[in-house]
């Protein structure tokens, strides 16, 4: 005797592994770039291709971190200043929905109160960390290349879509 739990577990699709796995198929395209990836695979969609056995894999991935610019007290405390008054303004006309004829009191209140506090809160945070990092960046994960996989059962007809699509490319130009 079955239940109905041993039917439907051996009859679902698999699912995607939700611990980190290695990618798995044979590559069928590589590309300098994720948006040249993104198109090829836009391109096998179009194609009505099963494009759920595909996989873009970032090949030597690096941390790039790009330096916007120095940290400063008054970079810091206008930042703060900026966004305590949007925080404080957001929960002003909270408050002010919520009480009847209060006018911009709450408004007010709500925007002198999210400056001072985050004014404090910024100041310390900088005084705190000021020897650690004195710069301003943004960090982004990229791959030297990005390879397209499929699964060995759609592999050769995903290589004939993309051999087709760089001919068509290489025509363009």
């Amino acid at each position: 005797m079955t239940t109905a739990f041993q039917r439907t577990a051996f009859t679902q699709p698999q699912a995607r592994p939700q611990l980190p796995t290695l990618p798995s198929g044979w590559p069928i395209g590589s590309y300098e770039s994720y948006e040249d990836a993104q198109k090829a695979v836009d391109h096998l969609a179009g194609s009505d291709f099963p494009v759920t056995d595909v996989t873009i894999v970032g090949v030597e991935p690096m941390l790039v971190e790009r330096i916007a610019g120095k940290m400063s007290w008054s970079k810091v405390l206008t930042s703060s200043a900026m966004s305590g008054a949007w925080f404080g303004l957001f929960l002003g006309l909270m408050l002010t929905f919520f009480t009847p004829n209060a006018g911009a009191l709450p408004i007010v209140i709500g925007v002198v109160a999210g400056i001072a506090f985050n004014l404090l809160f910024g100041a310390l945070g900088y005084a705190a960390n000021k020897n650690k990092r004195s710069f301003i960046s943004q960090s982004q994960l990229v791959a030297r290349r990005y390879d397209v996989l499929s699964q060995p059962r759609t592999a050769e007809k995903g290589r004939e879509l993309l051999a087709d699509l760089a001919a068509k490319s290489a025509f363009a130009r």
